[in-house]
């Protein structure tokens, strides 16, 4: 496992990360803010062909766009993020879709939610992504075009774009590889 921009302070021990995303990070290309932010925290693996990624993600959101999840990126203008997302005042599931210019999509989680399961598949040229919020059903969140036969990062992702940083703990984080057809 490695980092892209490694944070301040992190931790791994017992099958849990734990991190404080550093403030005035994130991930993002251009759209609608006019601003390219490639700062973010991502602790993952360099993978080729298909994989399933999972991870359990908790958090103690608190400023607008606090954000922690999963990150599947080809490079700094390709690239799809999704998890846990601190917007007006509550948690949301957030879907950030790169290619050369990101595109952002938020959907509504159950009130109270304090743990989000997040699953992802890579098969051909697309990721799907699943999410279970505090061990309710399993819901389709999105299927999104990422570009085949490509070595991606993926793992974990955390930002805290407009706070003073935020603690998130990722449990069971798993990369298992797909058998090359």
């Amino acid at each position: 496992m490695l980092w892209l921009n490694e944070p301040a302070r992190w931790s791994e021990a017992n099958g849990r990360l734990t991190v404080t995303a550093d403030p005035g990070t994130d991930f993002w290309r251009t759209t609608s803010y006019g601003y390219v932010r490639d700062t973010g925290h991502v602790y993952g693996d360099r993978v080729d062909g298909e994989f399933d990624l999972s991870v359990r993600v908790r958090g103690a959101y608190g400023a607008q766009y606090d954000q922690a999840g999963a990150m599947v990126r080809v490079d700094d203008r390709r690239w799809l993020k999704t998890g846990v997302e601190y917007f007006d005042g509550r948690l949301r599931l957030s879907t950030v879709v790169t290619l050369d210019y990101s595109s952002w999509a938020v959907g509504e989680l159950p009130r109270g939610t304090t743990e989000v399961a997040l699953y992802l598949a890579r098969r051909g040229d697309s990721v799907e992504v699943r999410y279970r919020a505090d061990g309710g059903e399993r819901e389709l969140a999105a299927v999104v075009y990422v570009p085949p036969a490509q070595t991606v990062l993926a793992g974990a992702m955390c930002a805290a774009p407009e706070g003073e940083g935020f603690e998130v703990s990722f449990r069971d984080l798993a990369i298992v590889r797909r058998p090359q057809t």
